[in-house]
């Protein structure tokens, strides 16, 4: 199993929108690319409650059963155009990936 963590910090404004907009826009169309590719076990967009000062604004934690699962998953057609649209509104990025 692979897991792959992503955290972004987002713009106060970006794309005609304010820093929570596209939060939720963000996190609604990552929610909806659970089912986009075979070997998905988890995708888990989330929105920090009550973050700290240094807290990410976005993170993305996910589980897929092999490295090809999530090969397929970061060049499926749908996960381009989300990813195209963060990298419009995102100030920061880190990511993880690992197997467990």
């Amino acid at each position: 199993m692979i897991k792959h963590i992503v955290m972004w910090n987002f713009a106060d404004e970006a794309e005609g929108a304010d820093k929570a907009t596209n939060l939720r826009i963000v996190r609604d169309r990552l929610a909806g690319l659970a089912d986009v590719v075979p070997g998905i076990i988890t995708l888990e967009p989330v929105i920090p409650t009550d973050p700290f000062e240094h807290s990410y604004d976005l993170v993305l934690y996910s589980e897929f059963e092999s490295p090809a699962a999530l090969a397929a998953y970061a060049a499926h057609p749908d996960h381009v155009a989300v990813a195209g649209l963060i990298g419009k509104v995102r100030t920061a990025r880190v990511c993880v990936d690992y197997e467990a």
